[in-house]
C-alpha cells in the first residue's frame, strides 16, 4: 500500500487539498486499490482559505516519514496565515525529512514556497503562483524559476496555482503507481488527459 501524507496548513486552498485527496481515493477505490491518503497539520482543527473548519487525521509531530511513500501541499492565502503555518519549522524539516529520503513531493502553487525555504529545491528548478512577490520569493530561497504551469525536478513536483491541481494529483499517483493505472483512474474521473 502507498501512503499519501497531506498537510493542511491553516490558510490552505480548498480545491488544491481536494485533488489529491480525491486521485488517490478514486485509486483507491477504482484503481489499482493500492493507495491511502492521510492528513495532518500543526493543530488537530485547521481552518481553510474561506474560513472552513477541518479535523486532521495526525499532528505533525505524531508522523513518521518512514511510514509514507509521499507529501502533498496545497497552496494557500496570506490573509488566512497560510504562511505562519506553512513557514513553522516543524513544516520546513517534515518537509527536508521526506526530500532526505527521497520520497515524492508534490505541491501546488504557493506551496512551493515552503520548499523554497525548508532548502529542498536550492540550485533546482520550480515554479509557483504567477505573481512577482511570489516568484521572487522563491529565487530568494536559490530556485531556478521555470515559467511553467507545472514543474518536475527530481521526486519534487511544483505548480503555478489551483488550475494545475488536478494534475499534479495525477502525476503524483502516477509516480506511486504507473501511467496506465494513472490514466485508467483519470479515464474513470472523466478527465481527458
Amino acid at each position: 500500500m502507498k501512503k499519501v501524507l497531506l498537510l493542511l496548513p491553516n490558510g490552505f486552498e480548498v480545491l488544491e487539498a481536494s485533488a489529491f485527496i480525491d486521485v488517490i481515493g478514486w485509486n483507491h477505490l477504482e484503481g489499482d486499490g493500492l493507495t491511502e491518503l492521510f492528513t495532518c497539520g500543526l493543530h488537530k482543527e485547521v481552518v481553510s482559505s474561506f474560513n472552513q473548519q477541518f479535523i486532521v487525521d495526525y499532528l505533525i509531530d505524531e508522523i513518521d516519514v518512514e511510514s509514507y511513500d509521499a507529501l502533498a501541499i496545497p497552496g494557500g492565502f496570506e490573509e488566512y496565515n497560510y504562511y505562519i503555518d506553512a513557514y513553522d519549522e516543524r513544516v520546513l524539516n517534515l518537509i527536508s525529512n521526506f526530500n532526505q529520503k527521497n520520497k515524492v513531493i508534490a505541491s501546488i502553487c504557493v506551496a512551493a514556497l515552503p520548499l523554497g525555504k525548508s532548502g529542498v529545491l536550492k540550485g533546482k528548478d520550480g515554479t509557483t503562483y504567477n505573481s512577482p512577490k511570489r516568484r521572487e520569493t522563491l529565487q530568494s530561497y536559490g530556485v531556478n524559476l521555470v515559467g511553467k504551469p507545472i514543474v518536475q525536478t527530481g521526486n519534487i513536483i511544483t505548480s503555478h496555482g489551483p488550475s494545475t491541481a488536478i494534475e499534479v494529483a495525477f502525476l503524483l499517483l502516477e509516480r506511486l503507481t504507473s501511467p496506465s493505472n494513472t490514466q485508467a483512474v483519470a479515464q474513470l474521473m472523466r478527465f481527458d488527459r
